[in-house]
């Protein structure tokens, strides 16, 4: 005799209030088995999917970290590459800047004694790169300043045109052609032998080279500023218009050419068009 596999539930339904009926309904057991495994399944999909899920978004979100860390690492790398450029660039410069200013470098930036690899590892080393960056760009426009005050010293007319006697000082003197006239003299007359060279007293550009009513051969150095100085009754002329000229480069020869007694030179400084004293620039003889 077979097992019945069916299962029962039985349902009472009331259909009145004086009447009521009984209606059974069964269920094999074989369909309840197979709904359970079924719902077990959608169930386990369902769990398998949301795990899925939020694997998949903890994967981008770790992609997503990663190439941020990536891109900030390349940045990083950039930065420092531009810091190390920065710091050749501004130590060479610096270097270049001590020898022509001849202010020496400072202890701890001298280009001498250092070497090796450089291993950049954290933000804090970033930070001291920048600093020393930063301290090396002080230093250059300490240099910059240096020699800006140098070449503004040197283009200043502060040494001796010729060696010599001064035999007319400026400012009034007596008519050196007689007559016992008085005239103003603007500048400095030196004596010396003819034929000795005659040099710029400082930095500047050649403004005139030629013949000039009343000096003769005469060179003009234009200083910058309105500032000029001018070299009269040479023999002979070394320099061309419009050349550069620094402080002791040769301009011409002694002469006594134009209105002149003898072999020396005249000397001028002037400002703009007004002739002021040399000796306000030159150190005593």
């Amino acid at each position: 005799m077979m097992k019945d596999e069916r299962i029962y539930a039985f349902i009472v339904a009331h259909t009145s209030r004086s009447r009521a009926g009984i209606r059974r309904i069964s269920i094999h057991k074989r369909w309840v088995k197979v709904s359970a495994c079924a719902a077990a399944l959608v169930v386990c999909a369902a769990l398998y999917g949301v795990y899925g899920l939020a694997q998949q978004t903890a994967h981008l979100r770790i992609e997503r970290e990663n190439n941020r860390l990536r891109l900030e690492n390349e940045r990083q790398r950039q930065k420092l590459d531009e810091l190390k450029t920065r710091i050749d660039a501004i130590e060479t410069d610096a270097r270049r800047l001590s020898e022509i200013s001849g202010v020496p470098a400072e202890e701890g930036t001298s280009p001498h004694g250092a070497g090796g690899p450089q291993v950049l590892a954290d933000q804090a080393t970033m930070t001291a790169v920048e600093v020393r960056a930063a301290l090396l760009e002080g230093q250059l426009r300490a240099y910059e300043d240096a020699l800006r005050r140098k070449r503004e010293l040197e283009r200043i007319p502060s040494i001796w045109p010729v060696g010599g006697e001064i035999t007319d000082d400026f400012g009034v003197r007596g008519n050196p052609f007689g007559g016992g006239s008085a005239e103003f003299h603007d500048g400095l007359d030196i004596a010396t032998a003819w034929g000795t060279p005659v040099v710029a007293t400082g930095n500047g550009t050649v403004s005139f080279a030629g013949v000039k009513s009343g000096y003769g051969l005469i060179v003009i150095v234009d200083h910058g500023d309105g500032l000029s100085t001018a070299y009269g009754h040479l023999s002979k002329i070394e320099v061309e218009l419009g050349q550069a000229i620094k402080r002791g480069d040769a301009l011409g020869r002694v002469g006594s050419t134009g209105r002149s007694t003898g072999p020396h030179l005249h000397y001028e400084v002037r400002m703009g068009e007004s002739a002021v004293s040399p000796a306000r620039y030159l150190p005593t003889p």
